[in-house]
């Protein structure tokens, strides 16, 4: 089956079908199969290989728009957007798309967590003596050897 732009095995009950889609977590997903129940008149634990074209087009409108079904608003993953100031969900590649517009804004602005980003260092506290070298290993370089002069084997052989 194909849902919001992602493969989901058919088999699946619906609260772990929706889980599979990105941008949807456990609570997400287990209020989406609520409403979809009462308002697809299909059992919350129905496989998703068993609804129609319709009911997965209802389903859809739900995932993008779960605001508009009565779904709580903690549950959405850009509460209080920064840009418009309201509550929005984001799934698959919006959501990709915009987190790397947040990103980006934090980099332009220069906060800390912009220049944690841009240097590559661990952005929310955490330690970098032991941890996050990733990327950074050099190695050992050993100098090569340089054939002696003549005028220093004579130094040399004088001590």
């Amino acid at each position: 089956m194909r849902v919001a732009g992602k493969d989901i095995k058919g088999e699946l009950p619906l609260p772990l079908a929706l889980n599979i889609i990105k941008g949807i977590g456990d609570n997400l997903a287990d209020s989406i199969a609520t409403t979809a129940a009462g308002e697809l008149r299909v059992p919350k634990k129905e496989k998703i290989g068993n609804l129609n074209d319709q009911q997965l087009k209802q389903l859809e409108d739900i995932i993008f728009h779960p605001e508009k079904h009565d779904i709580p608003t903690w549950t959405l993953n850009r509460q209080h957007d920064p840009s418009s100031g309201e509550s929005r969900h984001l799934v698959m590649s919006d959501l990709d798309f915009q987190k790397k517009q947040d990103i980006e804004a934090m980099k332009n602005v220069r906060s800390y967590r912009g220049i944690r980003h841009m240097y590559g260092l661990p952005v929310r506290g955490q330690r970098t003596r032991t941890m996050g070298r990733k990327g950074m290993t050099l190695g050992v370089i050993k100098k090569k050897e340089q054939p002696a002069k003549a005028g220093e084997k004579k130094e040399e052989k004088k001590k």
